[in-house]
């Protein structure tokens, strides 16, 4: 590898993988720590006695309002998740890699102690503490995306690993319930993970590009520890990459490579990509599939309840092995940047065998359709799982729900940087998290509506939401086309 060593290289991804797999997603494993957080009485007094047929004898207590509480406190977070992703990622391609990273990390540290000092009685301040902790962890995500970069032809791979690790993270509330069972309270946990940011800071300084890290890479490219990344050298360097980019057409946008040999590329504005067909049925392909999962995670501790009849050993267990099966999501995310790089490298052959520029252009949009198309396929499965209301079938549900995520956040992330040009990805994945956000906002008044007029029994919305998810099935189908489209060789000329 030219330009920075190998084993700072490696450094940089493993240490990388370790940061999204152990801070960046955790918000995901909110089931796990609901269920701290309800053995420790949090808004416990929204529970309701319910009063029996029995004179003055009490059944169980109605604590809906508190499960709608807990609902409402995902519901911002996994909204702020997205949302913040936009202005982030302006920040981002404006500020560049460290002043996001101190961000980040200023957020999470701070959210981390506020969990870490909440009790009962200051419960209300996790509406402040989880999103700033779920934003924090997607700016570590954004700022690790780049690193695929560093590793040329491997770069869907690595793109998709990191999106795994995100999900695996999810794990650490498990961990965190866990070492609860065991007798460590819940604010020795979070004070630990808050002290963690002295090696962000550290990994910060040493380990990534005070810049961004370009692509192509360019000769002699140094960062971190070797860095000699100055302004001018920044100049330097993005330079550099710009004269390599006609020497890596496979690795452009389709849209960018369209003109052919000979021919001026016009650059892409941003605008001009988020109008365009391809960037709305993404935004519709990513909203779908996203609202069922932050709808069912969001209420996986009200649903277990209510299918194991009250029985709270059995809601624990199950919940332990919803948070075991996310800490899998590392090792299923690769295999769809595995499939999309190596379909890309398949295409590449082909359209060097044609000697068509035709071909060649459309690459790296082909590569993707079958990603898509997979992903929606998973979700219908575990879409149909999740609407039997058969406990011991959730567990199929589990295995179905952190494929399709996986194969989600890091199909999402992978499309944006074929389909679209690179100097837009950090607005572009923020745009499109953002309005998927706002879509994911439909989770709440959807909980409200089973709890309440459909007495706990949503099979008419998710009847509803399974006609929706076939909808999806669209996106790849017009990616497909416009791929078949544009390698006519009439319409190239």
């Amino acid at each position: 590898m030219q330009g920075a060593s190998l084993p700072l290289r490696m450094a940089t991804l493993l240490t990388g993988l370790l940061e999204c797999i152990g801070f960046a997603g955790v918000l995901f494993g909110w089931a796990s720590l609901v269920f701290i957080f309800k053995t420790e009485r949090y808004f416990e007094s929204l529970c309701e006695p319910n009063a029996t047929l029995m004179g003055n004898a009490t059944g169980p207590a109605d604590c809906s309002a508190q499960d709608e509480q807990f609902s409402l406190i995902f519901t911002v977070a996994s909204f702020m998740n997205n949302f913040m992703t936009f202005p982030t990622g302006f920040i981002f391609d404006r500020f560049k890699t460290t002043v996001t990273r101190l961000l980040a990390i200023f957020l999470y540290t701070s959210a981390t102690l506020i969990i870490a000092f909440t009790s009962a009685d200051s419960a209300m301040l996790l509406f402040l503490a989880m999103p700033m902790l779920t934003v924090g962890g997607i700016l570590f995500l954004i700022t690790n995306l780049q690193v695929g970069n560093l590793f040329g032809r491997h770069r869907s791979t690595i793109i998709t690993l990191y999106n795994g690790a995100f999900d695996s993270s999810s794990a650490v509330f498990l961990i965190i319930k866990l070492l609860y069972e065991w007798g460590v309270d819940l604010r020795s946990s979070f004070i630990f993970i808050s002290v963690c940011s002295a090696w962000h800071v550290g990994r910060t300084f040493l380990l990534m590009p005070r810049g961004h890290i370009p692509y192509p890479l360019p000769p002699n490219y140094s960062y971190g520890l070797c860095s000699r990344d100055g302004p001018r050298e920044e100049g330097k360097t993005a330079t550099e990459s710009q004269k390599l980019e006609p020497q890596s057409k496979a690795s452009l946008s389709p849209k960018e490579e369209i003109s052919g040999p000979g021919q001026p590329q016009e650059p892409r504005s941003f605008w001009s990509c988020v109008f365009s067909r391809r960037y709305g049925w993404h935004l519709v392909w990513l909203s779908v599939i996203q609202l069922w999962h932050y709808l069912f995670i969001g209420t996986f501790n009200s649903l277990l309840t209510i299918l194991a009849r009250g029985d709270q050993a059995l809601v624990s267990t199950y919940t332990n092995a919803f948070a075991i099966t996310q800490f899998f999501g590392v090792l299923c995310a690769p295999w769809n940047g595995l499939l999309m790089d190596r379909l890309k490298q398949k295409y590449q052959e082909e359209a060097r065998r044609k000697g068509s520029p035709a071909s060649a252009s459309v690459v790296a949009l082909s590569s993707a359709v079958p990603s898509l198309a997979l992903t929606s396929l998973l979700c219908l499965g575990f879409a149909l799982c999740a609407s039997v209301p058969v406990l011991p079938l959730q567990y199929v549900t589990f295995i179905l729900q952190v494929v399709s995520r996986s194969f989600l956040y890091g199909g999402n992330a992978a499309f944006l940087t074929l389909a679209f040009p690179s100097e837009h990805f950090g607005k572009l994945f923020g745009l499109v998290m953002a309005l998927s956000a706002v879509v994911s906002l439909l989770q709440f008044p959807i909980f409200t509506l089973s709890k309440g007029p459909l007495k706990n029994d949503p099979f008419y919305v998710n009847v509803m939401l399974v006609l929706l998810t076939l909808l999806t099935f669209v996106h790849p189908f017009l990616v497909y086309r416009e791929c078949r489209r544009q390698d006519r060789p009439q319409e190239v000329a």
